[in-house]
């Protein structure tokens, strides 16, 4: 990704989205939120979003490369013309000190942050777990798994009155699933990670959880080999016969950043329909 170059210049202040009701008292209202992974209008990271909007929350997105950078300034416009949107590949530190030097231009404290970032080499997905190249298994866990870390060190000096941090897991980092391979172990390392966090930042009453969802159909799922029959398996034995929404785990993420969550940290919360408390 290229480094964008910037000055000192301030930008305007943050507006509350446009799908704030007016006269609504909202859980997150006045809450600024960073989100990182969006992809398009079905990733799991923009039902969060939506959803933080929704419930008054002011919004500022990354995009990762410029492929993707269409697709996500058209759904953060929906929020408002002016709905801050900069570029960020979170493998790479000095894209994420921009970033966040960008942010500082538009406000001093954050209150939210999402992590809904992941990925592993195509190859890494199919076959078998013992085939994992070094530099697969590398990848996987810095973008994937590091990017929590660094994401955190830099947002957490602007949580001065504490916060919330999300991050997106899946249950393949606690049991074996048919070709998730090496991102299962990153996710397993998501979710340390996430502990790990969730006790530094404690005495800075910052929070830090992850989200762990059931199968949904997004850019990222359909590079899983076997996913439709994952989909179906989740049908068929998960105790409610399904799987989740994205808008359902956006509630989710609400709840996770309002003051209803405020002594949960360094937790993994399913929603999945309830599939992960099968033994058989």
């Amino acid at each position: 990704m290229r480094q964008t170059e910037f000055g000192v210049a301030r930008y305007p202040p943050l507006q509350v989205g446009g799908a704030m009701l007016a006269g609504r008292m909202s859980i997150l209202s006045g809450k600024t939120a960073v989100v990182f992974g969006v992809a398009n209008k079905r990733s799991i990271a923009w039902g969060i979003a939506k959803a933080w909007a929704e419930a008054g929350a002011n919004l500022i997105f990354n995009y990762q490369g410029e492929r993707l950078k269409d697709n996500v300034s058209d759904l953060a416009q929906s929020f408002g013309e002016d709905t801050p949107l900069y570029p960020c590949d979170v493998s790479k530190d000095e894209e994420i000190d921009a970033f966040f030097e960008k942010v500082r231009g538009h406000t001093d404290k954050i209150d939210l942050m999402l992590h809904s970032v992941a990925f592993a080499p195509r190859e890494a997905l199919t076959g078998s777990f013992l085939e994992t190249s070094r530099e697969a298994f590398s990848v996987a866990h810095d973008i994937s798994a590091y990017s929590l870390v660094a994401l955190a060190q830099r947002a957490t000096p602007m949580m001065t009155d504490g916060g919330s941090i999300i991050a997106m897991s899946y249950y393949g980092a606690e049991k074996v699933v048919p070709h998730y391979n090496v991102m299962g172990v990153a996710k397993a390392s998501l979710e340390a990670s996430t502990r790990y966090l969730a006790k530094d930042l404690g005495e800075k009453k910052i929070r830090v959880n992850c989200i762990s969802a059931g199968p949904v159909q997004t850019l990222a799922a359909r590079g899983i080999a076997g996913f439709t029959d994952m989909v179906k398996h989740y049908e068929a034995h998960a105790p409610l016969g399904r799987s989740c929404t994205t808008e359902e785990l956006g509630q989710t993420g609400v709840f996770l950043a309002s003051d209803g969550a405020a002594s949960i940290t360094g937790q993994v919360i399913y929603v999945d329909g309830g599939y992960q408390i099968m033994g058989m």
